[in-house]
């Protein structure tokens, strides 16, 4: 009995140009149990207009007919959406030429000779056909689905910084103001006051105001640095000088260009890559040196961060709450850029960022710039 055919009478195209064969194979079927429409066809335009106008579950195919060969036909039906297997049912045909015609995507072949088989390989044809489909329709499910999480994880990353963006400027102007109003009043108050443990209190209010102001600062670079607006470069190397001042670990920034003209978005995205593996370094690493590469040569644009530290061992990335590393790679996607981390444990950890850039009149590259 034939198992892996449809809910419905199996609907069988034949291609042949022998009354008598195209007998054996309806005999064969009927032994077979199943319920089947068969349709007889002898030539080629007759064989594309049915293909094209009619559903068919599976094609059998004798291998040479009048004028054309089962490959013709094959030709035909290949370019068809969803197309039904096609298998060639034919005793004019050696192994190797059957082999070769399933390279070229048939579904199997079967000898006129080996007719009770035929059951079987059609139940086989049609269970890998499903099973193709199947996959397919998994790997286009799953294309949709990576799609609509990289739309949502860029819409989140503009939605952060846009959001970082609005907070950083509410520090600046009223905490900020506000913070710098007190200390000039607090100072007031030390220069006029005559009693000296008035004038000390002041003084110390005084230190922790320019404290409080001077950590509103930290908070509202982090959040939205205003260096960005000079530029790609510049806000690497304040990055670089300001992670070598608070670690001690000698940080060396080098360029191709002086300058680097890159959209906005690919220009925060490299930023905060190097943030992220800054902060990353400081906080796992502990390298004695780290190296910054940035170029925009050939129409990419190249961020590397190396350190010498004592790298990521092996499984620490694939953790579920390792979404440092995570977040950068989702972050290169949404400007169809790519993020690469290799890394030995003691031999440190390299992170280059990749991003493709738009086609624009670059200026003649300058020399490196340290």
């Amino acid at each position: 009995m034939v198992t892996a055919i449809p809910d419905h009478p199996l609907r069988v195209l034949h291609l042949e140009d022998s009354l008598a064969d195209h007998g054996l194979v309806k005999a064969a079927l009927r032994r077979s149990g199943m319920e089947f429409t068969l349709q007889h066809v002898d030539t080629l335009e007759a064989f594309q207009a049915l293909v094209a106008h009619n559903l068919y579950d599976i094609i059998l195919a004798d291998y040479r007919l009048a004028g054309f060969t089962a490959l013709d036909a094959w030709q035909h039906v290949a370019q068809l959406p969803q197309h039904p297997p096609f298998v060639l049912l034919s005793g004019a045909i050696g192994e190797a030429a059957a082999v070769d015609a399933m390279r070229l995507g048939i579904a199997d072949y079967l000898s006129k000779d080996d007719m009770v088989r035929l059951p079987h390989v059609i139940s086989r044809a049609i269970e890998v056909q499903e099973a193709r489909r199947t996959r397919e329709q998994a790997v286009e499910e799953l294309a949709a689905s990576q799609r609509r999480l990289a739309d949502l994880t860029e819409h989140l990353q503009t939605s952060i910084e846009q959001e970082r963006a609005a907070i950083a400027r509410e520090i600046h102007d009223d905490i900020g103001g506000a913070l710098t109003a007190v200390r000039f009043d607090i100072a007031w108050i030390g220069r006029h006051a005559t009693d000296p443990a008035m004038q000390e209190h002041a003084a110390a209010a005084a230190d922790m105001l320019q404290h409080a102001i001077g950590a509103s600062q930290r908070i509202m670079m982090n959040l939205r640095p205003p260096i960005l607006d000079q530029g790609l470069v510049a806000a690497i190397q304040w990055l670089a000088s300001s992670f070598e001042r608070r670690t001690g670990v000698p940080t060396v920034v080098r360029t191709s260009n002086g300058s680097v003209d890159i959209p906005a978005e690919v220009q925060l995205v490299a930023y905060r890559t190097a943030q992220e593996a800054l902060t990353n370094a400081a906080k796992y690493a502990a390298p004695s040196h780290v190296h910054i590469d940035l170029a925009d040569s050939e129409g990419v644009l190249t961020l590397e961060i190396a350190d010498d530290g004592c790298g990521i061992q092996p499984g620490m990335r694939d953790k579920p709450k390792a979404f440092g590393l995570k977040g950068l790679q989702e972050r290169a996607r949404t400007v169809d850029g790519w993020l690469d981390i290799s890394s030995q444990p003691g031999k440190g950890t390299c992170v280059i960022l990749s991003v493709p850039l738009p086609e624009h009149d670059n200026a003649p590259p300058g020399g490196i710039h340290q």
